[in-house]
């Protein structure tokens, strides 16, 4: 609980969350102005698990798990599903790089940045990578890139 609360305190407002949200050792969560987070009744967020919102909203649905080490990133937004696992070391993110020009190197092209949502009930594979949106109750097998 005081985890949750120093979280609450450092967002100044800008993160919502439900009584029994669990947090563990490590877990950080930045979010920038304009944007938001919402942590739904009886989410886990695992140990260094890190959630950036830096445009949009990142939802987290009921009962939903982000195991250890963790990585959501939002430009546009993300939603997780109710009770969907993010397996160690999972990332999802908004923003994906194009390879439009052949000719021109990949950190020169612009990102395709669009809103993210993981269905309910949802198994992300530890080490997995996620881009795109995943349907409820799909499983996305380890070290797989979506």
């Amino acid at each position: 609980m005081l985890r949750l609360l120093a979280l609450r305190a450092r967002t100044r407002g800008r993160l919502r969350a439900a009584r029994d949200v669990h947090v563990g050792p490590g877990v950080r969560v930045t979010i920038a102005p304009g944007a938001s987070v919402v942590l739904g009744p009886g989410v886990v967020l695992g140990a260094g698990a890190r959630i950036d919102a830096l445009g949009g909203a990142v939802r987290i649905g009921p009962g939903a798990r982000l195991q250890e080490r963790v990585i959501v990133v939002s430009h546009a937004g993300v939603e997780i599903g109710a009770h969907a696992v993010l397996g160690d070391w999972a990332v999802v993110s908004d923003v994906a790089p194009t390879y439009g020009r052949v000719e021109t190197p990949v950190r020169a092209q612009p990102l395709l940045v669009r809103r993210v949502a993981i269905g309910a009930a949802a198994m992300i594979g530890p080490h997995a990578a996620v881009y795109t949106g995943v349907r409820a109750g799909a499983v996305v097998e380890p070290y797989a890139v979506v």
